[in-house]
């Protein structure tokens, strides 16, 4: 259903738009993405506005994200039982094509982060969330690298699904054609999500090959 794909996407955007971090900075009188890294997203939030402002846009974007494929989930799972992980996967993917890419702020958005931790929960997958979870806070806590947690959770997920699908542990009828190509598909896009956050950091990448990535606390200590 090519229709529902499209609604799923723009619903995902939708959502995606609300802008938490560039919210929370104009009440505090700033456009975050003057400051900092200049990205809207939760670590500079946290950089720039306090753990205060890092919680509330953690949890914003995270939720806004969760919500999307929960609906995506709800709604799908009466119409095509068979192929719902698709569905959730679109709206995943517009929530943070929204998040990244938001049209009214010049589409100068976040990287999509605790969106992508969104779309991890809405899968209702305890493997993928306890593993990139436990990934996650042990790479923080290691190198004190968000980006390289960031990274590593997202690669995670796109593996972790790819595997899982292909191998039915989702609703996907593997024997069923339609369903198999639909079960592809959701591969896909769940890889693009992946590549996307990964292009993200490109800026990242390049200061953690040069030694000049900013580290957690590094500011703090300093």
């Amino acid at each position: 259903m090519i229709l529902a794909r499209v609604l799923c996407l723009l619903g995902g955007y939708c959502f995606g738009l609300i802008q938490t971090s560039y919210i929370y900075g104009r009440m505090n009188g700033i456009d975050i993405r003057e400051h900092g890294s200049g990205n809207a997203g939760t670590t500079n939030a946290l950089r720039v506005l306090g753990k205060k402002a890092g919680i509330i846009v953690l949890l914003g974007d995270f939720f806004k994200a969760f919500i999307s494929c929960a609906i995506a989930r709800a709604v799908m799972g009466h119409f095509a039982p068979d192929e719902v992980y698709l569905y959730i996967a679109y709206a995943g993917f517009g929530a943070v094509l929204g998040h990244n890419f938001p049209f009214y702020l010049s589409f100068r958005g976040g990287k999509g982060i605790a969106a992508t931790a969104g779309i991890i929960a809405g899968t209702f997958d305890p493997v993928i969330m306890f593993s990139c979870l436990i990934a996650f806070v042990v790479i923080v806590v290691i190198t004190r690298y968000v980006s390289v947690g960031s990274i590593v959770i997202v690669t995670m997920l796109a593996v972790e699904y790819g595997i899982f699908a292909f191998n039915g542990k989702y609703s996907f009828n593997l024997e069923n054609d339609m369903s198999y190509k639909a079960m592809v598909e959701s591969v896909i896009v769940v890889s693009a999500l992946a590549i996307m956050a990964i292009y993200r950091h490109k800026a990242n990448i390049i200061r953690l090959i040069n030694h000049e990535e900013n580290k957690i606390g590094a500011k703090k200590e300093a």
